[in-house]
This record gives C-alpha cells, structure tokens and sequence, in this order.
C-alpha cells in the first residue's frame, strides 16, 4: 500500500469503464497530484474490504505563514486512491485542501490516458459523490467516492489521475505546469533547499511563443510543437512579462538603468538588450504571481526529480536516449543535421519524462535560468538566486549536437544574454504561493 505526494504515482489493477469527456472547463491546477491506475479486463478481486493506500514517509511537508496574503492559491495534498475490493469497483480519493483565505473551492477530478499531456477525461458527475463539486471547505481526509462500474463503457490501459481546486480569486495554473515540491539537495558544492514552485512539463514551445510574442518566430519556422529557438536570455525575459501582463499576472521583472522603467518591456528603452552590462539592469520580483525563468537551482532540483529523485545521471534515467534527443539520437552528425525532420531538434514531450513527470529536461535544446554565471557558493543555501554580476548567464540541459558529458543534470554551460543559436530555448516557472 502507498500514499502517493504531489506529482506521485499509484498503480492499481482495475476494470473500471470510463467516459471520455468532449469538453473541459478551466480550473486552478493545484498541484500534479496524479494517480496512475492500470485498468485491465477480468480482473478477480478476493476480499470484501477496501484497502486505503498509505505511507506517511512519502508524504509531503508544506508549511504555511501565520498571516497569508489575499488570494492565495488553494493547496490539494495527501491524496490516495484506492479500489473497494467488494466487487463493486468503487474508487475512493481521499485527499487534504487547506485554502488560507478559508475560501470554499470546487473540487474536480480529471483523467489522462497519454500519460498527462492533457487531462480530459472526466467521470460521470452524477457517478461522484462527497466532497467533490462546490462549496468544499478546507480540512483533512477529504472523500470523494466514484462508482466507476457503473461507467458507460470501458477502456483498457493507464490512466493518470489529477484532483483540482478553484477557489474563484486565485490566477489559474496552465494544465501543462507541474508543481515541484519544495526540498533539499547536493549541487556538488553545497547543500540547497528549494522551495516549492510550478514549472512548465515541457519546453517553451513555438506556438506559445509566437501567441505571446506575435510573429516573432526568432528566425526558425517549423511544427508549432517543436521549441522555440534562437533564443536570447532577454527574449526569454520580455516573454514572462508580457505573458504575464497578457493572462492578467503581476510580471516578476522590471527594468531600472537608474531610470525606473517599470514591468512592460514594451515600455523599455531600446538599448536595454545590450552586449555588456544592461542584463544586470533587469531585476525580479520573486513573490509576483506572473511567469519567469527558473533559478539554476530551481531548474537543477527539477531535473534531478525533486523529493522524488532517484539519482539519475540524466534527468529521469541512467541511459540519456531513454529521456534526450542528443548527439548520437539526433545531432549534426547524423544526415541533415539539426535540421533534419527525423534527426535534429524534435517536438516536445517524445522522450520519456522524469520522476516528476517533466519532458526534455536533458537534451533537445539549451534552457536558458535566471541566473549570472559563477562558482557555486561554499556553505549551505535556501532558495539562491546566482551572483549580481557578471558576463554570462547559465544555461541547462544540454542539446542535440552535445555529446553525453554536457547533457548531465549536473553540467553547466553559458553564453551573452544577447547571444543566441538555434540550440537556445528555454521553460517557464511559476511561484507557489
């Protein structure tokens, strides 16, 4: 038996038909509280009791401040699934809510069957009961009970289970972010303890890109779900403030050359992408809800699969073609180059994910992180943010013409912030509340 934490998996063996949903409503993505069901045909149960998944030490731990500001977002944690085995094929969830403006949310439960690259499978409303719908309020053990039996038909195969709240005040977490717990770990220097924060499962891609950025495609046109390219670290700034500014966010950066220039890079002066010293102009505000680049750190800790990490060399395994497109799988040494439909940079999200579920965190293209490059500070840190100085910032990841070396989750390379390749993109985080 096992209780799964944010973004933990269970494995259960079912026969439960599901209806697949046609449309979805938007809600608040809490955390990537996903419980993976196997369901398989003719499946004999032998007792008559239900059986709760636990195991306190996978839990989480979240703290919260004894005075939290206004619209905060609501947090789902604890959450365990499990099948009666009285034959009914009933599933209880039970999770926690804690909502720190005592705010009532609706409670909702969606299923993915292509392992969490879109949640729209939603059971039967009048087949959910408990607390489950609106005027949910925050506690413990929550209950929703499923009678997934009674489901119109069946499907055979893995299913990933999300549970959202929305406590109508808060800004929406897009589908696609999942939530890292905070934790602590060994950057080969020191020890870092991160704290909790949303980031994108998939690098940014060209179509989100040119959504927010119009017809700038950084001079490469290709599949929209290919990443965006050709980035420069100003170009991934300006794109975090103006999505922010774009979704109705508070943007994380502004710009001050001695002149307060504000959150709008529209409203920047036109030399604020320079060669020397103008990136040390930019500066981030980071309680602001809107998006941003993740810290070295903050991209590191995800990488290495946060609380859950096994350890790997690369981000989700030992064996790199397993979870990247690099050199030998798809590099300029192979026919056509990078610009190969077969080899080259690929769509996001084909190799597998990591242990938290985030794709293409090694290999494909470069990332580019918030920080300054420089040595890495002796004693431990919470939550560091890189120097205040410097030439270059930091980008992770590794790409699909580096060798195996310089696709490790420990690698570290850098560049101009106003230097870019075909190689550079990026992904974006958001703050937990």
């Amino acid at each position: 038996m096992k209780r799964i934490n944010n973004n933990g998996i269970i494995i259960l063996k079912l026969n439960i038909p599901i209806k697949a949903a046609s449309t979805l409503r938007r809600y608040s993505l809490l955390l990537c509280l996903a419980a993976l069901m196997t369901l398989f045909s003719n499946f004999a149960f032998a007792d008559t009791t239900s059986q709760r998944i636990t195991d306190s030490s996978a839990m989480d731990k979240l703290s919260f401040a004894s005075s939290p500001s206004r619209n905060t977002t609501p947090v789902i944690s604890d959450v365990s699934v499990s099948q009666r085995t009285d034959g009914s094929k009933i599933v209880d969830i039970y999770y926690s809510l804690y909502d720190a403006d005592a705010d009532h949310c609706e409670i909702d439960l969606k299923l993915s069957n292509d392992g969490g690259t879109a949640f729209d499978i939603i059971p039967t409303p009048n087949l959910l009961s408990g607390d489950i719908g609106e005027d949910i309020t925050s506690g413990t053990n929550r209950h929703i009970i499923w009678n997934a039996g009674a489901e119109s038909y069946g499907l055979d195969g893995s299913y990933l289970y999300r549970v959202y709240a929305n406590d109508g005040f808060t800004p929406s977490i897009p589908e696609n972010f999942i939530f890292v717990a905070g934790g602590t770990f060994d950057n080969g220097t020191s020890n870092v303890t991160v704290s909790g924060f949303y980031i994108d499962k998939y690098e940014l891609t060209q179509a989100d890109y040119q959504a927010v950025m119009e017809d700038d495609t950084n001079g490469d046109v290709r599949d929209p779900d290919y990443p965006v390219t050709y980035v420069r670290w100003f170009d991934a700034i300006a794109y975090c403030n103006k999505r922010s500014i774009q979704e109705g966010l508070t943007p994380c950066y502004s710009y001050n050359d001695g002149t307060d220039w504000g959150t709008n890079p529209d409203d920047w002066p036109d030399n604020w992408i320079g060669w020397d010293d103008t990136h040390t102009y930019v500066s981030c505000n980071w309680a602001a809800n809107g998006y941003r680049l993740p810290t070295e750190m903050e991209w590191m800790f995800a990488a290495s699969g946060g609380i859950q990490s096994h350890g790997y060399t690369y981000s989700g395994s030992d064996v790199i073609g397993d979870v990247g497109w690099y050199h030998s799988n798809a590099g300029a040494g192979l026919p056509g180059g990078l610009h190969d439909p077969e080899y080259g940079i690929h769509p996001v999200g084909i190799k597998a994910p990591n242990e938290l579920g985030i794709y293409d965190m090694t290999g494909n293209v470069l990332e580019w992180v918030w920080d300054i490059y420089g040595s890495y500070p002796a004693g431990a840190q919470t939550d560091p943010h890189g120097p205040t100085s410097g030439t270059y910032h930091v980008l992770r990841g590794g790409c699909v013409s580096d060798f195996e070396i310089y696709c490790t989750v420990m690698f570290r390379n850098y560049n101009y912030a106003d230097f870019s390749m075909e190689e550079f993109g990026f992904r974006c985080v958001r703050a937990f509340p």
